[in-house]
């Protein structure tokens, strides 16, 4: 069978059990209401989604968008639980890819069977070192205005603050370091 005819066979039962099995509606308005059945997610239904892919030479800032996107496309393609990190993994290019085949070959097919939760903590640790976070901290720190571009400033302090949350822990450290950063003029 074909997810298309199994489709098929769904449709054809919800639309027998929303008639009284001869094609003419129930009298009984509160008897049923329509139920919209999820479509499983494909990798194809994934793919249109254009999730982002990892070299593993982005650095922690590529590895966040890649994960900030990865999540965005599997809330959007509705992508089941079990195929997350299948179709995550299917974007990793260069020494990413190449990690990730270690992965497989020393834990087998249990490789596929990780929860996605459990391959960004694996991703993160490769990707994260604790001495790179340190050095951000220390950017996010020192960051200032460099002349008047506040849109440079900005981006930067959001990709830093996006890994650095120890350091800006809730909304409020956030706005006092980001005003912190700006020359008086601007202030």
């Amino acid at each position: 069978m074909t997810p298309e005819s199994v489709q098929a066979m769904i449709d054809q039962t919800l639309l027998q059990n929303s008639t009284n099995g001869d094609g003419s509606h129930s009298s009984h308005e509160d008897n049923r209401r329509n139920v919209q059945t999820a479509r499983p997610c494909f990798y194809a239904d994934f793919m249109k989604c254009q999730p982002l892919n990892f070299k593993g030479t982005e650095g922690v800032v590529g590895l966040t968008r890649w994960i900030e996107k990865m999540e965005s496309v599997f809330n959007i393609s509705g992508c089941a639980i079990e195929n997350q990190v299948k179709f995550a993994t299917c974007t990793l290019l260069g020494a990413a890819l190449t990690w990730w085949n270690g992965q497989i070959r020393s834990l087998g097919p249990d490789a596929y069977s990780m929860t996605w939760e459990v391959l960004k903590k694996k991703m993160t640790d490769k990707y994260y070192p604790q001495g790179e976070i340190k050095k951000l901290e220390i950017e996010l720190w020192n960051l200032k205005v460099k002349g008047n571009d506040v849109p440079t400033y900005t981006k930067r302090f959001q990709e830093l603050t996006l890994i650095c949350t120890k350091f800006v822990a809730n909304e409020t450290e956030k706005i006092e370091k980001y005003i912190s950063g700006l020359p008086d003029n601007i202030y």
